[in-house]
């Protein structure tokens, strides 16, 4: 006879992303001591053929553990591994992966108030070579989303530009951290119908236009009406992002 409270013992299975299985397996050969503080870690290309993913997710996965200051990169040589020891790289891995566990709706709402301060700040701060890189960030997405591709690095990239514009790393590593796994969600599941990526490119314009004219209430609401859609609809929205 079924027991009455099975049902309640019983959870939702979990299903990681390929950047969770990059820091996991990153995190054994830590722990097991075949990766030391101090050892470099492969290229990203060699990297990427070795765990069958494309490249974008190790270089989300690096920029996710050099935020936390796990990893170090030097443009002249290379990833290396931080001089922590294995007990506080250990606790820390985990607190990477499970910041990506949290409720859809709570991390919609910090992305969109991260978002909404970065912009000003972008608009307050960028230099011309901030405003190319949104650019070339824009056009990007809008070549892949207009002959119906996946969009989702390009849209990833164009966001985190403005975040680097912003001239704050806090808020941009906490964009590192949060923007990804939300757009990667909402493109992937379909969240805001199939057309999501194409309707984007027309706002995404408009927030370059504000951000070339340092106009900040113009870009503030230009940002509100971009993110306004996903903050609607994960009101309704009940889930878990893994």
């Amino acid at each position: 006879m079924e027991s009455p409270n099975i049902i309640e013992t019983i959870t939702a299975i979990k299903f990681e992303s390929p950047v969770d299985k990059i820091i996991r397996q990153l995190k054994q050969l830590i722990s097991s001591g075949q990766l030391k503080p101090g050892d470099r870690l492969p290229a990203e290309r060699v990297l990427a053929e070795r765990f069958g993913v494309g490249r974008g997710y190790v270089r989300e996965a690096i920029m996710k553990l050099e935020f936390y200051g796990l990893l170090k990169t030097s443009p002249q040589s290379g990833t290396y591994v931080a001089g922590l020891g294995i007990k506080v790289l250990d606790s820390l891995l985990g607190d990477v992966i499970n910041l990506n566990k949290d409720d859809f709706g709570a991390l919609i709402e910090a992305r969109y108030y991260m978002e909404l301060n970065a912009i000003k700040l972008a608009c307050q701060r960028r230099t011309d070579t901030d405003l190319a890189e949104i650019e070339t960030a824009l056009k990007d997405h809008e070549k892949r989303a207009t002959k119906g591709l996946n969009a989702f690095e390009e849209d990833m990239i164009f966001h985190m530009k403005i975040a680097s514009a912003a001239k704050n790393q806090v808020i941009e590593g906490m964009m590192l951290i949060v923007v990804p796994d939300l757009i990667r969600t909402i493109v992937e599941r379909k969240i805001c119908g199939t057309d999501r990526s194409t309707r984007a490119i027309a706002e995404h314009k408009n927030i370059l236009d504000a951000i070339a004219l340092q106009d900040v209430a113009t870009a503030e609401a230009a940002m509100h009406l971009h993110l306004e859609e996903i903050m609607k609809v994960s009101r309704d929205y009940k889930t878990v992002l893994l």
